[in-house]
């Protein structure tokens, strides 16, 4: 219900904008400032538009321009703004999966925090972008519980509602499973955690708290390791709230020394137009700064610039 920081245009005109960005890049110099400005104020159906109409005009491929002209994680940002949602999840999923080694990361933020219809429509985008099939990829490329909790998430095929009669005997179930035996099951943390809506899991939190005293996530990190706990633990932590994981994420990829630019290009590109005014909120109270000053302090010129416009404001 419109919580994200970037949103359609009123006055919208295409050959107006295709003609600003044409500007912006002809003669010497860019102008940097100009194009951030305008893409960061369009949705990407609007940015669709512009890129048509950049075609008609010019017979040139706006991306391929935009490319020419912009360098480095500013350039890495613009693309990604160009790239429609869906796609830009398929595309990124290809690449965490094509070369050596995976990089779960991105299979886990994407396959644990997007709706079932989204993970559907990735599949397809994937299929015909790439000609390949994404849980074929996926499986062909991880092993254990983790492959097969990330199988279960392909399917797209959650239980819808709460289902009253289950939360105690989820809650009970978990608990068996885990700290109340010697070694764990993995199995019924991963057909609980990836078949039960949302909603309901929640509720099986909450008994699971009483039950245990511990929270779901205290149990997971202790129960499981590596690749399978971090998915387990990312799937906990959507269904409690999708904005507060996303606020984590960016947390995270920007503690410390250096700066995860991938996992911080992609959060405030994806959720620009989703939730990022809720995960600014939950930023604030969760690490008691802005995400604004967070983003400030972390990077600088054109791509600071341009990741602030995203993020829209200062909570400070």
């Amino acid at each position: 219900a419109g919580r994200g920081s970037v949103r359609a245009s009123g006055n919208f005109n295409a050959n107006q904008d295709a003609e600003t960005l044409y500007k912006a890049m002809k003669g010497l110099g860019t102008d940097e400032d100009s194009i951030m400005k305008l893409l960061t104020s369009r949705s990407n159906s609007q940015r669709q538009q512009i890129k048509a109409a950049y075609k008609t005009l010019h017979g040139k491929d706006l991306v391929g321009d935009l490319q020419g002209e912009l360098g480095g994680k500013f350039e890495t940002l613009v693309v990604a703004l160009m790239t429609p949602p869906i796609l830009y999840d398929a595309t990124s999923l290809r690449n965490a999966i094509k070369g050596a080694g995976t990089d779960e990361k991105v299979l886990i933020e994407i396959l644990s925090s997007r709706t079932a219809q989204q993970v559907k429509d990735i599949i397809a985008a994937y299929r015909q972008e790439f000609n390949k099939n994404l849980e074929e990829d996926v499986t062909g490329d991880t092993s254990g519980h983790f492959r097969r909790l990330l199988v279960i998430l392909l399917q797209a095929s959650r239980q819808q509602g709460v289902q009253e009669g289950n939360i105690e005997t989820d809650a009970q179930t978990l608990f068996s499973a885990g700290e109340m035996k010697f070694g764990t099951d993995e199995e019924q943390f991963i057909t609980i955690l990836g078949n039960r809506s949302a909603e309901h899991l929640r509720r099986v939190f909450a008994a699971y708290m009483k039950l245990a005293g511990y929270e779901m996530e205290e149990s997971v990190k202790r129960e499981t390791s590596g690749g399978l706990r971090d998915l387990l633990l990312a799937v906990v932590k959507c269904a409690r709230s999708v904005p507060a994981y996303f606020a984590e994420t960016l947390y995270n990829s920007m503690k410390g020394a250096g700066t995860d630019d991938q996992a911080l290009i992609r959060v405030m590109v994806s959720r620009s137009e989703v939730d990022m005014l809720d995960i600014r909120a939950d930023y604030r109270r969760l690490f008691a700064k802005s995400l604004h000053s967070a983003i400030q302090g972390d990077t600088s010129g054109d791509y600071r610039k341009a990741l602030l416009l995203l993020c829209g404001g200062n909570d400070a």
